[in-house]
Formats: C-alpha cells, structure tokens, sequence
C-alpha cells in the first residue's frame, strides 16, 4: 500500500504499531464503557440510598477521567499517524455520556 502523502509504501511497522494503539485504545473504551454502564444502571433504592447515588458519581467520574485519558492518547495515536482521525469520535460519546450522568441525568434522591 502506498503512502499518498509521503509517496512511500508502508512496513510492517506501522501496521503492528497501528494495530498495537487500535488494541489499547479499544482496552480503554472498553473500561469507560464498562464504568459508564455502571454508572447508568446504578439507581437508589429510596430517599435514604445515598451510597447508590455516591456509586453512580464515582464511575461516572471515574469514566470521564478515562475518557480524557483515551482522548489524550487517541491524540499521540493520530500526530504519529498511526491511526486516524475517526478515533476521536469513541471518546468523544463517552466523555459526553459520563458529563450528561454527572448533571443532567444524575440520580436524584
């Protein structure tokens, strides 16, 4: 396969480097989903569930967190181009996941 912009073909370097980041940022995906899941399906049971409420802050937090951190890498993955610009799109949706259940959509007691 070549390489439009440089006019070169492309190793197999760059093939297993970009099926190496396509891999983590899947990994990462994964667990923000995981902890967005979490964070969605976790309800109070009454006015006095505060622990549930508490649990459903954390992963949704905590799931923005890795969302930043899956954009930050999606970054580096993309300036290196190993990967490209559409990868951007999957954080994306669960930092705006994660942001909606900590304000707009956040259990209420």
């Amino acid at each position: 396969m070549t390489d439009v912009r440089e006019g070169r073909r492309a190793g197999a370097s760059e093939w297993v480097g970009a099926a190496v980041c396509a891999v983590v940022l899947a990994v990462g995906h994964l667990v923000t989903g995981y902890l967005l899941l979490v964070a969605y399906t976790t309800e109070p049971d009454g006015s006095w569930d505060r622990q549930a409420v508490t649990n459903s802050g954390f992963a949704a937090g905590f799931g923005l967190a890795l969302a930043v951190v899956t954009v930050l890498l999606t970054l580096w993955f993309v300036r290196a181009q190993w990967l490209r610009a559409w990868w951007y799109a999957i954080p994306t949706v669960l930092a705006v996941a994660a942001v909606l259940r900590l304000t707009l959509l956040a259990p209420v007691l």
